[in-house]
């Protein structure tokens, strides 16, 4: 397949333009996090409406969609799915956790890592709960969480 020139400079130009915005995003992992920010426009989305896969303010989160965005406001691109954040993030202790650590749960009865959250600190932190709720703060002293803990992340 051949493409004419003025298409090959209509590609390029697109390209270019396409990296346009008000903040670049880079890989999170070995790039300095801002933790206020992140935590921040997470707070900013406190009563919107959980949304399986939902990924913004105007058709709601689910958690790692909530993680994501909040990301993505500090200018810092994460993977979308929680499986994935799990495994890019460098685990932690739990008494090492930072506000903007990443904390994970198995909430569907199985071993595998199904729900995340941002830590806010004093063992709090801001998620998308699930279908009907709305994203909200809990507590990991809540015996629900307590009992699915999984383990802690820090991208």
């Amino acid at each position: 397949m051949t493409f004419s020139r003025p298409a090959i400079h209509l590609f390029l130009l697109l390209f270019f333009l396409s990296g346009c915005g008000s903040k670049p995003y880079r890989p999170a992992l070995h790039q300095k996090v801002d933790r206020a920010e992140v935590i921040h426009a997470a707070r900013s989305m406190l009563g919107k409406p959980y949304r399986y896969g939902g990924t913004s303010p105007s058709e709601g989160f689910d958690c790692s969609g909530l993680v994501q965005y909040a990301h993505k406001q500090a200018g810092i691109l994460v993977p979308r799915t929680t499986g994935e954040l799990y495994r890019s993030a460098l685990h932690i202790p739990l008494n090492a956790l930072q506000p903007g650590d990443l904390v994970f749960f198995h909430t569907q009865g199985r071993r595998y890592v199904s729900h995340v959250g941002i830590y806010l600190g004093n063992k709090r932190f801001i998620h998308a709960p699930s279908s009907g709720k709305r994203v909200s703060i809990a507590s990991l002293k809540d015996s629900y969480w307590k009992k699915r803990f999984t383990g802690a992340g820090r991208l």
